[in-house]
């Protein structure tokens, strides 16, 4: 079985060059409260930007709060996404004129109600990006988490829709992405920004049997599902976790608060 190597090194204020696995990023930012470390996933993702419709007028509005020893106006000017897509039935129209001013390409995607904004930001990575090399690419996903819960759990079914690409949901408080049965898994934990807590959960299927090694409830051929046994509230013992499961599974990790 093949070796998938994962690290939050998107976290630290520079990336290691030996780090594993090497990786290029895009960020998309969603229309939730913008994590307190976004100006760092949009320096490590200075490749692409995206705002899916409303996340515009988080950029917008936030990103300044987040830097309030500079100009308002600048932030604003310095964190231009260069795509904004959607069904474009949140965003702002002063927020919409202010970034195609400034460049920013405006994709409306009004005529298809049948799939998320996320979805439609994730599709045009895959398919729209020529310049932009997917064989090591991680999308990262700012605001994924919290406020609504069906908005939450659409989210989560992006990971299993987009299964063979690097996909990261991130909030204030934690991570989450796929463990895709079809490999064996190396997280390399990161204890300055991440821990102790995690899990581990069976969300799209149940597992047969599921082993870990690395965390202080570590799992031996268990099985795992809803109604039964799920790991939450592990806690991470080691710099280095591995998993291996028959099922496809949600990794999950707490967020220290970096300063």
């Amino acid at each position: 079985m093949e070796l998938m190597y994962h690290s939050s090194t998107f976290l630290l204020p520079s990336i290691p060059a030996d780090s594993k696995p090497s990786l290029s990023y895009a960020l998309i930012v969603l229309n939730q409260r913008l994590p307190r470390f976004t100006p760092l996933l949009w320096k490590h993702a200075a490749q692409l930007s995206l705002c899916a419709d409303g996340g515009a007028n988080r950029v917008f509005d936030e990103m300044p709060d987040l830097l309030p020893n500079e100009d308002p106006q600048e932030v604003r000017i310095r964190y231009k996404p260069d795509v904004i897509k959607g069904d474009m039935d949140s965003i702002r129209t002063e927020v919409q004129d202010f970034y195609l001013n400034l460049g920013t390409n405006i994709l409306d995607e009004s005529h298809d109600q049948d799939t998320t904004d996320l979805h439609k930001c994730v599709a045009y990575i895959r398919d729209f990006t020529p310049n932009l090399d997917k064989s090591n690419l991680c999308i990262l996903v700012a605001g994924a988490l919290g406020g609504r819960f069906d908005h939450e759990v659409g989210n989560i079914n992006i990971l299993y829709l987009f299964s063979n690409m690097r996909i990261v949901l991130l909030s204030d408080d934690c991570l989450i992405h796929l463990l895709p049965k079809t490999h064996l898994h190396e997280i390399h934990i990161l204890p300055s920004v991440e821990g102790p807590e995690c899990g581990l959960v069976p969300i799209g299927t149940p597992s047969a049997n599921t082993t870990t090694t690395g965390l202080q409830w570590n799992l031996a051929d268990t099985e795992m599902r809803f109604g039964g046994l799920i790991s939450t509230s592990n806690i991470l013992r080691e710099e280095k976790v591995t998993v291996r499961s028959d099922s496809d599974l949600l990794w999950t990790v707490s967020i220290r608060k970096l300063t």
